[in-house]
C-alpha cells in the first residue's frame, strides 16, 4: 500500500514539474508584449557643411504637423526621433525629407525598450493584423487564361523549331483559342508532321491531339487539364507573391486565394503602399536568347534595344527565369550596377552547354512584363536589358551588367529571387486602412475583453469560493499562456475577431472548471471524502470536456482552412485558446487544487458546512452523516465549496 502511495506521489510531483516548466516558458514568451515596438527615425548629416538642425526645432516642426513624439535625442552621429505612434512613421519621413532638403540621410527602424536578452533570444511581441495596426489591402486578379495562352505559345515555338530541324516545309501554326494550337501543312508532309506531333504529345501527356483533316491537326488541353493548369498557376502565383512580400520584410502579411482567380494580400503596418504596389503588381519574367544567325528566318523575333538597334533573336529561349535560384544586386570593378545570378542544376547545365559552344558570341537578356492598356486589355511588353558577349565558358553563376541604376538592379534581383510570374496579375482593388480605425478597434476590443473577464472572475469567486479562486488563477494563466503561444508562433497574427476569440476562450476555460466543480459537489453529496471527490470529479468531467473541445477544434480548423482575413484570425485564436484552456483548466487547476487541499484526510470539504448547520467540526463525519448533510442542505441550496487547509 505504501509503495503505491509513493509511486503516486512521484507521478504527481513529476507532473507538477512539467506543468511548472511549461507555464514558465509561456510566461517568458508573453513578456515582450509589455514592451511594444516603437518607430525610430535616425537623421545623419551628409557633411559638416550641411545646415544643422536641433531637437527643439524638429519637435516644433513635428508638433505643428500633428505628429507626436516620445523623445528626440542628439548624439555624435546625428539625431534620433522616437515616435509616439508607429503609424506616423511614413508621414514623418516624408515631412523631414521635404523640410531638410537632403541635408540629412533619413533611416527608420522599429525598436523597443525590451531587455537585451529578449532580443538575443529573438523574442517578439504579438503581431497585429490589418484591422488593428492599419495598413494596405490589395486584391489581385490573376489572368489564368492568358497564362494558358502563353504556355501553349511556347509549345508552338518549340514545334516550329523542331519542324525546321526535321526539314518540314510549309508548316503553319496558329492559336485560334487560349487552349488550342492549329497546325496546317502540305499533304506531302503528313507523315513527318504526324510523327513529330506524336513525339511532342508523348513528352507532354497533358496535351491531346485531334485530326481535323488530312492537312490540319489540332493540339489542345482537355477540360480537366485546363482546370489542373489554372490551379497550378494560382499556386505558383501565391508562392511567388509570398516570396516577394517576404523580400519586402513584411512578416505579418496575409496572402491567400480568394475565389477562383483572385488573391487577397493584407499588409499590416504599411502606410506608403507605392513600393509594395510596384513589387507586388510586377509580372516580370526574364529569358535569355541567342542572336539569330541570319540564315534561317523561321522562328525569329525582331527586337529593338535601348540604343535603337534592331536585333533578331531566336524565338526559342536558351533558358528562362524559372531556372534562377538566387539573385543579388552588386557592382562591377568600375562601380557600375549589376545583378549576380545563380542558376539551379538544370539552368546551369543549359548555360554551360550554350556558353561552351558560343564563346565570343552575344547573348541577349530579355525582360518581359504584362500590363493593362487604355482599353483594359492585357498587353505583354518586352525589352532588352542586356546584350553581352560570352567571354568564357560559364556555369551556374554569372552576372547581368549594364543596369540603368542601382535601384533597378535591386528591384530586378528582388523579383528574380522571389520568382517570376507566369500569369498576368492586375491590382483590381487597393484600400488603405486608417491607423485611427485600428486604435479604436483595439480600445473597444480590450474594453470588451476586460468586462467579460471581470464578470467571469467575480462570478467564480462568489459562487465557488476557494475553488473559484483556483479557477480564476488558472484563467489568468490561460490568458498569459495564450499570449505566449501567439508570440511564439511566427504565423500567428492578432486581429479584431481574434480579440473576440479571446473573450470566447475565457468562457470556454471557465466552462471546463464549472463542469469539474459541479461534478465534485455531486461526489461530495454522495459521501465521498474531499480528495476522492476531487479526483473523481476531474476524471469524470475530463471526457466531457475533451469531447466538447474536440468538436470546437474541428470547427475552428474548418474556419481556418476555408476562411480568409478576419475569419482566419478568429480561427487561429480559437484553436490556440482550446489548447491553452485544456492545459490550464484541467491540468493546472488540478495541480493548484491538490496544493491547496493537501492530503489531510481528517479535514473534509464538509467541515465548514457542518459548522453552519450545527454539526461539531471536531466529530468525525461518517459517510452516512455527510450524505444526510447534503440531503439537509438540498441541491437547491447551491453548496459553496470553501476549504480550510
Amino acid at each position: 500500500m505504501n509503495s503505491r502511495n509513493k509511486s503516486a506521489k512521484k507521478y504527481i510531483s513529476w507532473q507538477n514539474i512539467v506543468i511548472m516548466i511549461t507555464l514558465i516558458f509561456m510566461i517568458i514568451n508573453a513578456l515582450p508584449n509589455l514592451y511594444p515596438e516603437k518607430a525610430s527615425i535616425q537623421l545623419t548629416s551628409n557633411s559638416s557643411q550641411s545646415v544643422q538642425t536641433s531637437p527643439q526645432k524638429l519637435n516644433t516642426l513635428l508638433l505643428s504637423n500633428q505628429l507626436a513624439t516620445e523623445k528626440i535625442t542628439a548624439n555624435a552621429t546625428g539625431i534620433t526621433i522616437i515616435l509616439a505612434s508607429k503609424t506616423d512613421e511614413q508621414a514623418t519621413k516624408d515631412l523631414l525629407k521635404s523640410e531638410l532638403d537632403d541635408n540629412y540621410l533619413i533611416a527608420s527602424t522599429l525598436e523597443s525598450d525590451a531587455p537585451p536578452w529578449f532580443k538575443s533570444m529573438n523574442m517578439e511581441p504579438i503581431k497585429l493584423g490589418l484591422d488593428l495596426s492599419g495598413g494596405v489591402l490589395f486584391v489581385l486578379d490573376v489572368d489564368t487564361e492568358r497564362a494558358l495562352f502563353e504556355h501553349l505559345k511556347g509549345f508552338a515555338v518549340d514545334i516550329k523549331t523542331l519542324s525546321v530541324e526535321n526539314r518540314i516545309r510549309g508548316l503553319n501554326i496558329s492559336q485560334p483559342t487560349n487552349n488550342s494550337i492549329e497546325i496546317s501543312f502540305p499533304s506531302s508532309m503528313h507523315s513527318k508532321v504526324e510523327k513529330l506531333l506524336n513525339a511532342v504529345t508523348n513528352s507532354t501527356p497533358e496535351l491531346s491531339m485531334s485530326k481535323t483533316s488530312n492537312t490540319q491537326i489540332t493540339l489542345f488541353y482537355p477540360p480537366q487539364e485546363q482546370v489542373k493548369f489554372r490551379q497550378a498557376t494560382m499556386k505558383q502565383t501565391l508562392k511567388t507573391m509570398r516570396g516577394r512580400i517576404e523580400e519586402l520584410g513584411i512578416t505579418e502579411a496575409v496572402t491567400q486565394q480568394q475565389g477562383k482567380n483572385r488573391i487577397r494580400i493584407e499588409l499590416p503596418g504599411v502606410h506608403n503602399p507605392e513600393e509594395a504596389k510596384r513589387i507586388i503588381g510586377a509580372t516580370a519574367t526574364l529569358d535569355f536568347y541567342q542572336l539569330a544567325d541570319g540564315l534561317n528566318t523561321a522562328g525569329v523575333m525582331q527586337m529593338i534595344d535601348s540604343s535603337g538597334r534592331k536585333l533578331s533573336l531566336n524565338s526559342k529561349a536558351v533558358f528562362s527565369g524559372s531556372s534562377i535560384k538566387n539573385a543579388r544586386a552588386g557592382q562591377d570593378e568600375m562601380g557600375m550596377p549589376l545583378v549576380n545570378l545563380t542558376l539551379d542544376s538544370i539552368g546551369g547545365k543549359k548555360m554551360s552547354t550554350f556558353s561552351k559552344a558560343n564563346i565570343g558570341k552575344p547573348m541577349v537578356t530579355l525582360f518581359s512584363e504584362f500590363h493593362r492598356n487604355s482599353d483594359n486589355e492585357i498587353v505583354k511588353k518586352s525589352k532588352i536589358i542586356n546584350v553581352a558577349n560570352i567571354s568564357q565558358h560559364l556555369g551556374a553563376q554569372f552576372s547581368i551588367t549594364n543596369m540603368s541604376s542601382p535601384q533597378a538592379a535591386q528591384e530586378l534581383s528582388l523579383l528574380l529571387r522571389a520568382g517570376s510570374l507566369n500569369a498576368p496579375v492586375t491590382i483590381v482593388m487597393q484600400r488603405n486602412i486608417e491607423a485611427t480605425l485600428g486604435a479604436d478597434n483595439i480600445d473597444n476590443g480590450i474594453k470588451a475583453l476586460s468586462i467579460g473577464i471581470s464578470f467571469t472572475l467575480l462570478f467564480m469567486a462568489v459562487w465557488y469560493r476557494t475553488l473559484g479562486l483556483i479557477a480564476n488563477i488558472a484563467l489568468a494563466l490561460n490568458l498569459v499562456s495564450l499570449l505566449g503561444l501567439m508570440s511564439l508562433l511566427p504565423g500567428s497574427v492578432l486581429t479584431l475577431p481574434g480579440i473576440a476569440g479571446l473573450v470566447l476562450t475565457v468562457g470556454m476555460a471557465v466552462d471546463a472548471n464549472v463542469l469539474i466543480f459541479e461534478r465534485i459537489k455531486e461526489e461530495l453529496r454522495r459521501g465521498r471524502q474531499v480528495l476522492s471527490a476531487i479526483e473523481t470529479g476531474y476524471k469524470s468531467a475530463f471526457a466531457t470536456i475533451l469531447d466538447a473541445n474536440i468538436t470546437t477544434m474541428i470547427t475552428a480548423i474548418i474556419l481556418y482552412t476555408i476562411g480568409y482575413g478576419p475569419v482566419k484570425g478568429f480561427a487561429i485564436i480559437l484553436c490556440l485558446g482550446i489548447l491553452t484552456s485544456m492545459f490550464t483548466g484541467v491540468f493546472v487547476a488540478k495541480a493548484l487544487t491538490n496544493m491547496v487541499i493537501r492530503e489531510n484526510k481528517n479535514q473534509l470539504m464538509g467541515l465548514k458546512l457542518a459548522d453552519k448547520v450545527g454539526i461539531s467540526s471536531s466529530s468525525k463525519l461518517s459517510t452516512n452523516s455527510l450524505a444526510e448533510l447534503s440531503e439537509k442542505l438540498g441541491t437547491k441550496s447551491k453548496v459553496k465549496l470553501g476549504v480550510n487547509s
